[in-house]
């Protein structure tokens, strides 16, 4: 390969990076599309917390119901 050649790809590949250190800085940027809002996590949150203490208590009454 000449000298040439490879400056050539070098000079490519850098301009690669370029654009995909471009791309991944605007990505860390903003929001993808469709990505919950902070709002809707927490909704989501309680509610999983929510389903999480009523599946707890009723475990618990069955352990209960099930000791002699």
């Amino acid at each position: 390969m000449t000298s040439q050649r490879i400056q050539s790809a070098m000079d490519r590949i850098d301009r690669a990076l370029a654009r995909i250190e471009t791309q991944a800085a605007l990505a860390s940027h903003s929001p993808a599309a469709g990505a919950p809002t902070n709002a809707e996590l927490v909704a989501r949150h309680e509610a999983l917390r929510e389903s999480v203490t009523t599946t707890i208590s009723q475990l618990d009454a069955l352990i209960e119901g099930l000791a002699p």
